[in-house]
């Protein structure tokens, strides 16, 4: 089968591959869509923490955010998943230490990440293998698109219920990327006063396409309090901000990386009483955004900018915009084209 092989920092190129097999308790999934995000880009280009930390390493078969079809089950698994369309979680805990036996997975020490971290294929292929276990299936009101939005629409849900804000709360949220529009659309069907901070004038203008109506710069946020924060940006200078932006006896979620460490003062977050919490993946809340996306109050497809095929993927992840993408933050992937 064809798939997108990173073997080394900047080298990519579509290759033929064996396809994969189900072992015990796994599926083969064939693949309708991927999404591209910050993560794939970093392990692109050789700057995520991860290689350096020896969670991953080249060659990298890319890939967590999709949606598909089961086209093969192994041994134990239900053989009524064939033909079923899922998404899935990215997070593969060991299943026996304590973080998965309380059903933190997650945040497992020796967890595998789809196409992330130790050695998982992901799914910029026609095909990925995948655990049973790991799947959600997508009801027909969830296409392919809305489909691999799944893995960041959870992300941005885990963030908003973090922030815990709902009818009469105001929420600020730092950045104008996917998780950010995730989150604020999410907040906003609970009720939400919503704002962003963003720097880049056609983000900016997009999110306002999206019926955001309280959309600033750094120079034009208004002096109002806010109730919780959601620091979803990668710039390492907002972190601190965030904290002083948001109210004594709030909430500051923190879910955007940046490049380089990021310093807050626990004297501020001590002496205001806010409560800080950190968000790492989305399987918590992946169920959820099915639900959320089905049932009609979120619609993330608008995000999706451009549909690529995987010959353009490096150029992509190297920064290049497709000559037709519109104005969203997404850039998908159609394995089959």
């Amino acid at each position: 089968m064809r798939a997108f092989v990173v073997s080394a920092p900047r080298r990519g190129s579509v290759e033929d591959v064996a396809p994969p097999v189900a072992d015990p308790g796994e599926v083969v999934v064939e693949v309708e869509r991927v999404g591209l995000c910050g993560t794939d880009a970093e392990l692109f280009s050789g700057e995520m923490a991860y290689l350096q930390q020896g969670h991953a390493r080249y060659p990298l078969r890319l890939g967590h955010e999709w949606s598909g079809t089961v086209a093969a089950v192994g041994e134990g698994v239900d053989p009524g998943w064939i033909g079923r369309r899922t998404t899935g979680d990215t997070m593969l805990g060991c299943g026996h230490c304590r973080h998965c036996t309380s059903g933190r997975a997650h945040v497992c020490e020796d967890r595998s990440e789809v196409g992330i971290r130790g050695g998982r294929p992901g799914a910029l292929a026609e095909q990925v293998a995948v655990p049973a276990s790991s799947l959600h299936p997508l009801p027909d009101a969830v296409d392919p698109v809305a489909g691999a939005l799944v893995e960041p629409g959870a992300n941005a849900l885990r963030a908003v219920w973090a922030a815990a804000v709902g009818r009469g709360d105001r929420l600020l949220i730092l950045g104008a990327g996917a998780i950010t529009l995730l989150a604020a659309q999410f907040a906003r069907a609970d009720g939400a006063e919503v704002h962003l901070m963003g720097r880049s004038e056609r983000s900016l203008a997009f999110a306002r396409g999206l019926g955001l109506g309280n959309v600033w710069t750094a120079g034009t946020l208004p002096s109002v309090p806010f109730d919780a924060v959601i620091d979803a940006s990668n710039a390492p200078e907002l972190p601190a901000l965030a904290l002083e932006l948001v109210e004594p006896g709030g909430r500051v979620v923190y879910i955007g990386l940046s490049g380089t460490p990021s310093t807050i003062d626990t004297r501020t977050l001590a002496l205001k009483d806010v409560t800080a919490t950190g968000i790492l993946g989305g399987s918590p809340g992946l169920a959820a955004t099915v639900a959320l996306y089905a049932g009609g109050s979120v619609d993330p497809r608008p995000l999706v900018a451009a549909t690529v095929g995987l010959d353009e993927v490096g150029r992509v992840l190297g920064g290049e915009r497709p000559a037709d993408a519109g104005l969203g933050p997404k850039i998908h992937v159609d394995p089959r084209r």
